[in-house]
């Protein structure tokens, strides 16, 4: 216990000397791709990302990509991620031992990190060791840094850029270090319940009837109040985020996560106090005041959690925010030169398939049996979604990329090359 507490307690002083000693070793991957076949931004004399918006869809293979563009533009349109100039594809792999499938705080590692590590793990490589993450090499870099998510702020995917624990269930230290070692500038999601102590609601009343089972926990004190004290305005709702003025912001907006994630007709409800594209557009505004750039990571958790339930309805939905989130995105980096923006998962949820309506054809059960049949948009089509599994998948996920260093994210990558990709891209031509 002694020596976990080490390592999660290890906060900025315990990671700036790894920063720095990464900053000088050569990076692992393939290195630079080739490509040149990018917009303006792209090429030429200036190939550093002053911005990125590092966009993950957690749970999004191929084909869940492909069910939210039949759904939503038809056989003939595109979605906004799928405009992206670069394309590759990323294998999901972690360094667990006893699981072939990875987890998303693995999943999220390898990205944060470069480094792959065994599943449930946070910020540290397999023996447990902290490693440093794209975000806080972003602040070293002066770069004002943030965290979006639908999940709880301190999940898997956020945890993962901006902190260190080895086991991601530790969401209150999670919270702990952001606030006292990362230092987001701006940190927007759910999960209040890991901010403050039990018999402490705080904003999001404890045992709400959406789900009674939810109520404060946090292990660390009052880390709401710790955030008010180090200069973070603090809201809880979409008016408080709409009235926020400039300077670090934390925005809670559900006692966990922004969604009820339940099987059709249980429950299940996607409608987030404050949408993904309305907590990104306050994130950007915020982020794009410093001179120096940002470093971005959006997440819509929904669509994974939607497929642990194997319920396409919501899954589609959580797409369709996603892909707005995108289109924001993409818009932002038309505007703002020298913008790097990606969209990946970081592995798929549920096997979809996507199949002719057909009665004669049912491949499951219960929670697993087919949904629909859905309207093949534009069209008078439709179709069906099965699932072969309540969990994870091991099959690579879809990549695509624009703005500068995305040649590099072109053709397969490792999860790890995602990071390297990245990393190089902030640092500029010629920086190791």
């Amino acid at each position: 216990m002694d020596a976990r507490r080490t390592t999660m307690r290890s906060g900025a002083a315990g990671i700036a000397a790894g920063i720095a000693l990464a900053a000088v070793l050569p990076l692992g991957g393939d290195g630079d791709r080739g490509g040149g076949h990018g917009r303006p931004d792209d090429r030429g004399g200036n190939d550093r990302a002053r911005n990125v918006i590092f966009i993950q869809g957690d749970g999004l293979g191929l084909s869940h990509r492909e069910v939210i563009r039949l759904a939503t533009v038809g056989k003939d349109g595109q979605l906004a991620m799928d405009t992206l100039e670069h394309a590759g594809w990323t294998t999901t792999d972690s360094a667990d031992p006893e699981d072939a499938v990875t987890d998303s705080a693995a999943g999220a590692t390898a990205f944060a990190s470069g480094v792959r590590t065994y599943n449930g793990a946070v910020g540290v490589d397999a023996a447990g060791n902290p490693v440093p993450t794209l975000l806080e090499r972003a602040r070293e870099r002066g770069k004002a840094t943030g965290l979006v998510t639908t999940a709880q702020v301190t999940d898997a995917t956020p945890a993962a850029f901006g902190a260190h624990v080895p086991d991601r269930g530790d969401q209150s230290e999670i919270a702990r270090q952001f606030l006292e070692s990362s230092r987001p500038d701006v940190i927007l999601g759910g999960g209040e319940d890991w901010w403050l102590p039990a018999g402490d609601p705080g904003a999001w009343p404890d045992n709400p009837p959406k789900d009674p089972t939810e109520q404060s926990k946090g292990t660390e004190g009052d880390l709401v109040a710790r955030a008010q004290q180090l200069g973070y305005t603090y809201v809880s709702d979409a008016e408080g985020l709409d009235a926020a003025g400039r300077g670090k912001l934390l925005g809670l907006f559900a006692n966990e996560e922004m969604f009820e994630q339940r099987n059709e007709g249980e429950g299940d409800l996607y409608e987030p106090e404050v949408p993904l594209v309305d907590m990104t557009a306050k994130a950007l505004d915020t982020l794009s005041r410093d001179r120096d750039g940002f470093f971005l990571v959006v997440e819509e958790e929904a669509v994974d959690e939607f497929a642990h339930r194997s319920n396409a309805t919501r899954t589609i939905q959580a797409g369709q925010a996603l892909d707005e989130t995108v289109a924001l995105a993409i818009d932002f980096a038309e505007r703002n030169r020298g913008t790097l923006v990606l969209v990946v998962g970081d592995h798929a949820t549920g096997g979809l398939a996507i199949e002719n309506v057909d009665d004669e054809d049912e491949g499951g059960e219960g929670a697993t049996a087919e949904d629909g049949p859905f309207d093949l948009a534009g069209s008078d089509l439709q179709f069906t979604v099965d699932w072969t599994t309540g969990g994870h998948t091991g099959e690579a996920t879809p990549l695509t990329a624009q703005g500068p260093g995305a040649e590099r994210m072109t053709g397969a990558q490792r999860n790890t090359d995602v990071h390297d990709a990245v990393l190089r891209a902030m640092q500029g031509r010629g920086r190791g």
